[in-house]
Order: C-alpha cells, then structure tokens, then sequence
C-alpha cells in the first residue's frame, strides 16, 4: 500500500472517498472509521466502516470490514482499493 507521505492519522482517513480500482467506481465516503491491530505484532488488519449504507445497499448498522491488504493507496482525497469478489467482511 502507497501513502502519498511518510505517515498518516486515524482522523485523515475520514472523508475520503472509496474507490475500487477493479469496478472503476465510487463506494461512498468514509466517515467514523475504526482499526483492527494485531495486538501481537501491532499491524494494521483492517479498516471497520459503520456505515448505514454501502456499496448502494441500505444497512442496519454494523459495519463493513476492508482488509488492509485490500488498500492500494491512500491519496489526499481518496483511498484506492483492489478487492477480490466476496472479500469484504460484513458484520
């Protein structure tokens, strides 16, 4: 995963807008995110989203998982990610 600098906040990731390379379409702007850390190694796994609606669906609430390794760059406006079919987590 690229940053356009050397670090990044939890805060900066709101308001960004999701975009998946391979639809070549917007998911939607990131709101209140939260992290998944490997408490044993400290790396990042995740981002959760709580959202009400993504990807056009409407929602309960909950919230989406992305699997960091899905991010594909992280730029001043938006995030890039590269999902494979069926590999977002909703819970």
């Amino acid at each position: 995963m690229e940053t356009e600098g050397n670090e990044l906040r939890l805060s900066e990731l709101s308001g960004k807008e999701i975009v998946d390379v391979k639809k070549a379409e917007r998911l939607g702007v990131l709101g209140q995110t939260d992290l998944e850390i490997d408490e044993n190694s400290g790396q990042i796994r995740a981002l959760l989203i709580p959202s009400l609606k993504w990807f056009g669906f409407k929602r309960q609430g909950g919230e989406v998982r992305v699997p960091w390794r899905h991010i594909k760059k992280i730029g001043n406006d938006m995030i890039i990610i590269d999902v494979p079919n069926n590999d977002l987590d909703e819970g």
